[in-house]
Order: C-alpha cells, then sequence, then structure tokens
C-alpha cells in the first residue's frame, strides 16, 4: 500500500504522525508526504523520521492562493504520476483533493474548521470522503462522515503521550507553581480573513495581571511587541504539549492550543470571531474551554476570566479531561480503519 499525505500546518504533522506509524508497523505501508514550508512543519517530520517533499511556503494573499493552488496541483500531479499512489491523505488540502480527482485514486479530507471556505470551497467536489468530529456544524452529504473525538486526540491521547517533566527545568518552574502560556497567531490563513485578534494593548495588560500568579510564557506567530520580547518560549517547539499539559492556564488566539490545552487537562481561554465546534463543546459540555470574541470588550472580559481561573484553588481540570477522554473515540485507530477501508474497497473495483 502506498498513501500521499499534504501536509500544511505543523499541526497537521501531530495529526498524522502515529497513523504513519501504525501503518508501516502493521500494513507494511509506504508513504509519499509533501509539506508547505510553514513555521516549524518540515522541523516536525523531521523530528518523528517522516521523509517529506518541500511544497514552498505558499502565499497570503488571495490572487496569491489561487496562483499557489495551480503550483502546488501540478507539483502534486507529477509526484503522484511518479509514485503511484493507492490513496490521497490530508488536512483541509485542496491540492491533494483536486488531484486525487485527476487520477481517479481516492482521497480522504479530514476537516473541524467551519470557517475555512477557501479551502472547502476547492477540495469538497473533489474528496472521496470527508471525515469530521461530530462538533462539526456544516454537512458535506453523502461523502461526509462524522466521528465523536477531536482532531488534537490522534496525538495526546494517553495512548500516545506521556509529558515530559523535564520541560519544567527548561522553563525554570517547579512542579505545582502556576504558570501561563499565552499564543497569539498570524492571522494568514484562508479562514483568518477579517480577524485582528487581540490588541497589542491587552496583550500587554493580559501578561501584566497573569504575571501576578506566576510565569507567563508567549508563543507567538507575529513579532512580538519589545514589552513582551522578553516572555517568549524558547524550549524545542516539540515540547510545547508537555508545557501546556503542566500549565494552570492557556489563553490565546489558536483554536487546536486551546483544544490541545482542553484535552491535557488544561482551562483554555480562547478568542476568536468565528470560533470553533470542538471548542464550543469544550466549553457547554466539559467547562475547560472558555470562549470569547475579537471585540475590546470581550477581550477586557477574557483577561478577567483568566484572573478568575488563577485564582481558582478548588477545580479538578483533571476530572474533566477524564470526561473527555472517556467519551471520545480513539481519533488514530479510527482514521487508520477509514484508511484501510477505501484502500480494500478500491482494489475490489
Amino acid at each position: 500500500m502506498r498513501i500521499f499525505i499534504d501536509i500544511g500546518h505543523p499541526a497537521h504533522v501531530h495529526y498524522f504522525k502515529n497513523l504513519v506509524s501504525i501503518m508501516i508497523k502493521e500494513h507494511n505501508t509506504d508513504f509519499i508526504v509533501t509539506a508547505r514550508d510553514k513555521e516549524m512543519a518540515h522541523y516536525l517530520l523531521k523530528s518523528n523520521n517522516i521523509s517529506f517533499i518541500n511544497r514552498g511556503k505558499g502565499k497570503d494573499s488571495s490572487l496569491g492562493k489561487l496562483l499557489y493552488l495551480i503550483k502546488a496541483n501540478f507539483q502534486l500531479l507529477r509526484i503522484a504520476l511518479n509514485t503511484k499512489p493507492d490513496l490521497f491523505l490530508s488536512f483541509g488540502s485542496p491540492y491533494a483533493a483536486q488531484v486525487s480527482y485527476l487520477l481517479s485514486i481516492p482521497s480522504i479530507t479530514l476537516d473541524d474548521t467551519e470557517s475555512a471556505k477557501f479551502g472547502q470551497l476547492f477540495y469538497k467536489p473533489f474528496s472521496k470522503l470527508i471525515l469530521s468530529p461530530t462538533t462539526f456544524s456544516k454537512d458535506f452529504g453523502v461523502k461526509h462522515k462524522k466521528f465523536n473525538g477531536y482532531m488534537e486526540l490522534s496525538y495526546l491521547d494517553p495512548k500516545y503521550f506521556e509529558p515530559n517533566p523535564t520541560v519544567l527545568d527548561d522553563l525554570g518552574v517547579s512542579k505545582g507553581d502556576k504558570f501561563t502560556v499565552l499564543r497569539f497567531v498570524k492571522w494568514k490563513a484562508n479562514h483568518d480573513i477579517g480577524h485582528n485578534g487581540v490588541s497589542i494593548e491587552n496583550k500587554i495588560n493580559a501578561v501584566r495581571e497573569f504575571s501576578k500568579y506566576g510565569k507567563v510564557f508567549i508563543t507567538s506567530e507575529e513579532k512580538l511587541p519589545k514589552e513582551l520580547e522578553s516572555y517568549k518560549i524558547t524550549i524545542p517547539y516539540e515540547n510545547i504539549h508537555s508545557v501546556l499539559f503542566y500549565a494552570s492556564m492557556f489563553y490565546g488566539e489558536s483554536a487546536t492550543m486551546a483544544s490541545e490545552s482542553a484535552v491535557l487537562g488544561t482551562p483554555a481561554i480562547y478568542l476568536d470571531n468565528s470560533g470553533r465546534g470542538y471548542t464550543d463543546e469544550q466549553e457547554s459540555k466539559y467547562g475547560i474551554v472558555f470562549n470569547f470574541n475579537e471585540s475590546l470588550n470581550d477581550q477586557a472580559e477574557s483577561i478577567e476570566k483568566g484572573v478568575e481561573i488563577l485564582n481558582i484553588e478548588k477545580v479538578n481540570w483533571d476530572f474533566k479531561r477524564m470526561m473527555i477522554l472517556n467519551e471520545k473515540i480513539d481519533v488514530t485507530k479510527f482514521m487508520v480503519n477509514q484508511c484501510l477501508n477505501i484502500i480494500s474497497k478500491r482494489a475490489e473495483e
């Protein structure tokens, strides 16, 4: 068997790394991986010993994205013609879906972001199967299958993840010390058009308030203002999930990191005008994520909520985590089974 995976974001490496390992060990599968040069995607692939082909940095403007769509399609088409995969697999990749369609090879596309309309427009007609969490509010018809889980469980389920306590030494904190992780994004993705995020003033306000209760560490796609440079986290990128596990709170603009924190048992504050179905559920059902929009009023309220969380001593966040783990499926196992099922059906045709 041969599976072609297209990676567009560092998070996608995490989504598929355990699937790759299982499919190689248990099903003698070969993988062809193409990866956008975005942030730490290439670094993470190398760290997980996954060979890949660089498909460039992509573009930020709408016109640039359309032109890059043509370029990337030609690149993936050329690679696929040489490698002859049995299946394409991606998270929201229009390139993988379209090339698979041109070659009459089935593709599985995963998606959990309702506002990613650009990508959905270009992958939906061409995908054989679309997989989403049950929290995903859109319905793409008969080809759309939903599962009771979160993408973050594909790599943060205890079956696949064990926190590394040495990160506490790297951070200069002791076990039990309170500390907060903040994440600010670049707002350049397809689904980020029209978003501004947290203002510089409120970034500074948040750090000032949260610092009263312990250390603050910032991870940011954008260059930080000089007032916040000293808070920038400097640990190896692959250790960030251990940091989130031991953190007292997450605060930021990343839905993925908010959900990662939730499944690790760390309360999270997430700010975004569009929101996500999964973070909504993590608030309404499990009470471990708190969603706010990007208005100045909500930014102020989110900081107040952060202070409230850092003042709480008796909430059993681990119990909320166990509720999630007990009620959700093994997402990696589910993806493996879907891949095997599609490949098996193709072989019978």
